[in-house]
């Protein structure tokens, strides 16, 4: 018989400071400085073409070699509102760094995220803000979402003379960066000093606690505001697809991270002694890492095909192993085991490839003890969000846009997690918002 081993204040309140501080520290001036010389500066920088927001790359670079981190700053804000928060975040191994000559040549990419972060920080600290509003236009436009992509149009909105009004669900704006991002990737309560950075500029107005299809109804803001942008993310997650009934123990894992992320005090936040954690994304390693940051001795991550299938990036999988955490290729769950109506373990069946590359069960069972389970395994629209008598376009479970992220409602558009615009990361979010502003402003000009 299984003990169920679930307890809170696992490690001391010291330990727990060291494992949850900046999992990636700055750099200095002196390291920036000799991090910024190594680069090219490409005139046909690859970089700028794998970044989502096009960021000029090379020229931000340039002005910290020459001292001028202002100006470095501006580029990069210029392009992205949250390049501070990318900067801590953006999988920047598949997008600039990876497209580095550098990386071609000597696979030793120059640091990007790392200088953008040296730049942006830099200005943060300054108290400033290069943005001022635009020629008001009488124009107001509701923004329903408070996270990146919602921030980042109502920013751009601001900027070309717009009124905003950003509606969001929870108590804090910033969405994921705020409640869905491990915790030692953004220390400080970064996340809202970026989103006080963004409002700076003005004619912002923020409503929170305000969730789409109780307080606010699509149908009114249609007939209140000149256009509605819908960055409502995704609400709902995947199920694990099993029989009966989940028992006490099997979490969410970005509703637990969202909780830790809240903590005042970690040390009151229960972990369990085995966690098994069912996903291959980059929730799925957040929320194993952390887990194991907690306390918890035995931590294993299993993912139903091979470590080139993940969505989490190798530099994210790395991370993890180097953290504790057991990663498990090609196994799939079957079945929850459960003790007194709690989670014991776990039964995965075997996974393989057939001839044709379709993923199959192989037939071979393994049982995994665990005090806790969490679900990674992705996110769902929310589509009872829309009460209205008019609903927009759905397709492949999220909101249909066409090039100006207008949906199939006049004067609605959409961006960010909720429509199928490219991967499901900041960088594209905020790329996708400030896109949409612009084509709210073409539209409302005409």
């Amino acid at each position: 018989m299984t003990t169920i081993d679930v307890q809170a204040g696992r490690l001391s309140q010291e330990q727990l400071s060291e494992n949850f501080s900046d999992s990636h520290p700055p750099l200095n001036s002196g390291n920036a400085i000799v991090e910024a010389n190594r680069c090219y500066f490409c005139y046909d920088a690859p970089c700028i073409d794998a970044c989502p927001t096009a960021i000029d790359i090379p020229n931000f670079i340039r002005k910290i070699s020459t001292g001028n981190l202002k100006g470095s700053a501006k580029d990069i804000l210029s392009q992205n509102i949250m390049g501070g928060m990318c900067a801590r975040v953006c999988p920047t191994e598949i997008l600039c760094q990876g497209a580095c000559v550098r990386e071609a040549h000597e696979h030793q990419p120059v640091r990007i995220g790392e200088l953008q972060r040296y730049a942006t920080d830099w200005f943060f600290e300054t108290g400033e803000t290069f943005f001022e509003r635009g020629e008001p236009t009488g124009k107001r436009i509701a923004v329903v979402g408070g996270g990146p992509a919602g921030l980042s149009c109502a920013h751009r909105l601001a900027v070309l003379g717009h009124e905003t009004v950003v509606f969001e669900v929870r108590e804090k704006l910033s969405g994921l960066n705020e409640y869905g991002i491990a915790a030692y990737k953004t220390v400080n309560d970064f996340a809202q000093r970026e989103v006080d950075f963004i409002l700076q500029i003005g004619g912002i107005e923020t409503r929170t606690n305000q969730k789409l299809g109780q307080e606010v109804i699509l149908d009114d803001l249609r007939k209140e505001y000149d256009a509605v942008f819908l960055s409502v993310g995704l609400g709902d997650v995947n199920s694990l697809g099993l029989e009966g009934e989940e028992p006490k123990g099997v979490y969410d894992a970005v509703e637990t991270i969202s909780e830790l992320r809240q903590s005042v005090n970690l040390r009151e936040l229960s972990v369990g002694r085995r966690i098994v954690v069912i996903g291959g994304g980059n929730t799925a390693i957040d929320i194993s890492v952390q887990s194991k940051k907690l306390g918890a001795e035995d931590v294993t991550l299993t993912y139903r095909r091979g470590p080139e299938q993940m969505s989490a990036t190798w530099k994210e999988q790395e991370f993890a192993q180097t953290n504790g955490v057991r990663v498990k290729h090609w196994v799939a769950p079957k079945s929850l085991q459960s003790e007194n109506g709690h989670v014991s373990g776990i039964e995965f069946e075997c996974t393989e490839l057939n001839s044709e590359g379709k993923l199959r069960g192989t037939g071979e069972l393994r049982y995994m003890e665990a005090d806790v389970v969490f679900k990674a395994i992705g996110q769902l629209l929310e589509d009872s969000v829309f009460s209205s008598s008019e609903i927009p376009a759905i397709e492949g479970g999220k909101i249909a846009v066409n090039s100006e992220f207008e949906t199939s409602l006049p004067g609605v558009w959409a961006g960010g997690d909720c429509v199928n615009s490219g991967d499901d990361l900041t960088v594209q979010a905020v790329e996708d918002g400030k896109q949409a502003a612009n084509s709210i402003h073409r539209k409302l000009k005409e």
